[in-house]
């Protein structure tokens, strides 16, 4: 399998289960960092660099001579008590008695609508084990996107077990997804943030052009048209210091070129610069209700309590 002109290595290989319906699944990464910037540690006196070494503590903590523990001497170890550690060898953590190492267990299944997306952690990319697999693996692929489900079961790597739904890629024809998803516990409770929020009455007219001003700046989202702008800043910053011109410096905000004294003004007023700019119209048809914010498109189904594995 070829990723941007290299071979890519799967993260994970091993089996879906589904009841008595088991075939061979590789797990890719879908994401990958694409910053081009990345600093050093640098001593401000002498301009080296830092290097980081893993010493003993008692020979920093008693002022002696240190020297860098090879890496062969290191393991890991669990505190049970103060000062006391049980050590944990490498061969250990690889043959802990994990099932979900090898096999994603289906346990049930859920509304595709119902993967809320503050409980999404991490994207990949399913594709069949091998052209052996591509049967099952084409046929479950197909129940799940006519019935707007996700198979949801436990997949153990790096560490540690996560939940983890498979669906349909949406924006394929052949190809599924599987996220990693969060346990509850991990995810803060969203009432300690909100309930706080003074609540106030909905204007009509002024809740009418908010909404004429969110369909004149409507479009189909196009995520190539982003770019990261720290970075092209940062990048700006460095050629300037290597090539010893004058430092970019951050812009003063731009004064208002208008007077805008409350809410109703400032939306009179974006709706206005809307036109100005050649945004479309309004739509005068009516609008469907929209449909919960999901992972993936074509559920219509409100969405129920959520489920976890």
């Amino acid at each position: 399998m070829e990723c941007g002109g290299r071979m890519a290595r799967p993260y994970w290989t091993g089996n879906i289960q589904i009841s008595l319906v088991s075939f061979g699944v590789s797990l890719y990464v879908a994401t990958e960092t694409k910053n081009q910037i990345s600093f050093h540690q640098i001593s401000r006196r002498t301009g080296e660099r830092i290097r980081h070494q893993k010493v003993l503590e008692s020979a920093v903590e008693n002022n002696e001579a240190t020297s860098a523990v090879d890496k062969d001497e290191i393991v890991k170890g669990y505190e049970y008590q103060k000062g006391q550690y049980v050590l944990i060898e490498p061969s250990e953590l690889e043959n802990l008695r994990v099932p979900s190492k090898h096999t994603i267990a289906v346990t049930q299944f859920a509304a595709q609508s119902d993967l809320n997306p503050e409980y999404v952690e991490k994207p990949y990319f399913v594709l069949p084990e091998n052209e052996s697999q591509a049967e099952s693996f084409n046929v479950i692929r197909e129940a799940l996107a006519k019935s707007g489900k996700a198979a949801i079961g436990k997949v153990a790597f790096s560490g540690r077990e996560s939940i983890i739904a498979v669906v349909p890629a949406p924006n394929s024809d052949r190809g599924m997804m599987a996220y990693t998803l969060r346990y509850q516990s991990e995810v803060r409770n969203h009432q300690d943030y909100f309930r706080d929020i003074k609540t106030t009455a909905i204007d009509a007219s002024a809740l009418q052009l908010a909404e004429t001003l969110i369909e004149r700046m409507s479009a189909k989202l196009d995520m190539s048209k982003f770019q990261d702008g720290y970075e092209v800043a940062l990048k700006a910053l460095v050629d300037a210091k290597v090539n010893n011109l004058p430092i970019p410096s951050e812009e003063a905000p731009k004064p208002q070129t208008g007077k805008v004294i409350n809410l109703m003004d400032a939306l009179r007023k974006s709706i206005g610069d809307e036109e100005r700019s050649g945004k479309k119209p309004p739509r005068s048809e009516k609008e469907p209700p929209a449909r919960k914010l999901g992972l993936v498109k074509g559920q219509n189904k409100p969405a129920g309590k959520r489920k976890t594995a």
